[in-house]
């Protein structure tokens, strides 16, 4: 089974977004949470790429809204 792992990780990235018990669900088990996001039913080391590039996704998007915020409590 191939598939493209940043297209993946920006799907489950968008679910998570909108989705806040689904974002914990990830939190609490990336593994079973990413399983039931994308259908992917794969051993759990081949998940790991997956795992880590929607939690460096995740990190970036809140860095960059956290820092949007401050830049305007400065204006």
């Amino acid at each position: 089974m191939s598939f493209d792992l940043k297209k993946k990780a920006e799907e489950v990235v968008d679910k998570l977004k909108k989705d806040p018990k689904l974002l914990k669900e990830f939190e609490k088990d990336p593994v079973k949470a990413l399983e039931k996001l994308s259908g992917i039913d794969l051993p759990d080391e081949q998940l790991k790429p997956v795992i880590a590039a929607v939690k460096a996704k995740l990190a970036t998007g809140e860095a960059a809204e956290l820092l949007g915020k401050l830049g305007k409590a400065f204006k």
